[in-house]
């Protein structure tokens, strides 16, 4: 029968590809699960072998569930039931922490003064090898001025790491959020995705965490931006961060790629102020895909400057002048010299 005079035959070609799709979606999950297992969920001396005996299990019953439905109901069944147990997984502030992640920073709010505890600042010899003090800090709300921006980028031009800077008159808080590192344990961007890293907020002098990037750490690119963010929301950011740094100390939370890292959680806080940068939202591709962040906050005015944002970024790349103060006592004053924005 000729297929143009089949009224059904629509039917028949939209059911194959839903049914695909449910195969593809489930083939994801599949494979998302099996991941999970692998990162997650093995012994580190049996970590290919749980997967390999959940892969055959799955097969195996799929081969004998005669029925597509059936077949579907496996996958989707096990994929449930290693996402129960990897939702079971809890994070932790025990663990064998990286000098460097040691101690979490925590601070006191009190009226006006703010004291910062377990601010990091950190000697640099070589990017390992440091030595890290734990001091406690304090500044004063009504002395916030503003917001400044560091964007670090390591290879891919679409992604990148912000360090939020705070401006207490000259002096600065540094803030960074990322992982937090145990003895040995360097960062993946495949494991990223999954339960392997605990969140921490860095606070910190700017010759610490951003120093460590322009100075130390081979093929890291960092640029410096001033925001326009205003004295009133930007205080109201800098509480947030301390909120979120407080319920960190005794409510761990695990990092993720793709929910819960460095800028999404910069956003997380943001929405909490109720007010985000201007033409932004939490839910626009640039917040995974950062690196893009600096142009597009640019063209909707959140960053300072009056010329093309190209010429910007040249001006704004600070590791060779970072280079040549190294460890000045007047570093963050410094780099910020000349620089568009800062005038």
């Amino acid at each position: 029968m000729d297929s143009d005079n089949d009224p059904a035959w629509w039917k028949r070609l939209l059911r194959k590809i839903g049914v695909g799709f449910v195969w593809l979606l489930l083939t994801g999950l599949s494979l998302w699960a099996t991941a999970a297992l692998y990162f997650d969920l093995s012994f580190p001396r049996l970590r290919l072998l749980t997967p390999i005996v959940y892969l055959a299990g799955l097969l195996t019953l799929i081969y004998f569930a005669r029925r597509q439905r059936k077949r579907m109901a496996v996958c989707l069944a096990g994929f449930f039931l290693v996402l129960i147990c990897w939702l079971s997984l809890q994070p932790s502030n025990n663990r064998n922490w990286q000098t460097d992640n040691a101690e979490t920073p925590w601070a006191d709010v009190n009226g006006d003064r703010v004291t910062i505890h377990n601010f990091r600042d950190c000697a640099y010899r070589t990017e390992l090898e440091y030595t890290c003090q734990w001091l406690t800090r304090t500044v004063y709300l009504s002395q916030l001025r503003g917001i400044d921006l560091f964007v670090t980028y390591w290879g891919s031009t679409w992604i990148a790491h912000p360090i939020v800077s705070f401006q207490f008159g000259d002096d600065h808080v540094a803030a960074s959020i990322e992982t937090r590192d145990e003895v040995g344990e360097g960062y993946s961007a495949l494991r990223g995705f999954f339960r392997q890293y605990e969140l921490i907020y860095v606070m910190a002098d700017e010759r610490d965490l951003v120093r460590l990037r322009s100075n130390y750490r081979t093929g890291e690119d960092v640029y410096l931006f001033h925001t326009t963010a205003g004295p009133e929301w930007s205080r109201q950011l800098f509480l947030e961060y301390v909120r979120g740094a407080n319920s960190l100390r005794n409510h761990p939370q695990w990092y993720n790629a793709m929910t819960d890292n460095c800028t999404t959680k910069i956003f997380t806080l943001m929405a909490a102020t109720g007010h985000l940068p201007a033409g932004s939202s939490p839910y626009d591709w640039w917040v995974l895909l950062n690196g893009r962040g600096p142009e597009i906050l640019y063209r909707n005015g959140n960053i300072a400057g009056n010329m093309p944002f190209a010429e910007l970024m040249k001006h704004a790349y600070i590791n060779p002048v970072a280079r040549t103060l190294n460890d000045s006592s007047d570093f963050s004053q410094r780099i910020r010299e000349g620089r568009p924005g800062f005038e």
